[in-house]
């Protein structure tokens, strides 16, 4: 099952009044490991480590949004992005 930082996403919903996705990741049976955010359709990716993954989720995902945005699909009166620190 693919986890998410549940403590994370709860904060940015309080900090940040808007839409939260959360990226889920999971380590594969060979090691490598999965991102995926549910709510973004195709933003499924595969890294060598939890971060590498994360980060290619968090790229991709801005790509979708901004493909939407392009395509008239999210509103767009005001934007914010933030990814969150993992230390």
């Amino acid at each position: 099952m693919l986890r998410s930082s549940r403590l994370v996403v709860n904060y940015l919903q309080r900090r940040m009044p808007g839409t939260v996705y959360k990226i889920e990741t999971e380590r594969e049976d060979d090691g490598r490991w999965i991102a995926e955010v549910p709510d973004l359709p195709g933003v499924l990716v595969y890294g060598a480590t939890e971060k590498e993954a994360i980060t290619a989720a968090q790229a991709l995902a801005l790509r979708v949004l901004a493909d939407r945005i392009e395509e008239q699909k999210e509103p767009t009166e005001t934007f914010t992005v933030s990814v969150p620190s993992r230390r």
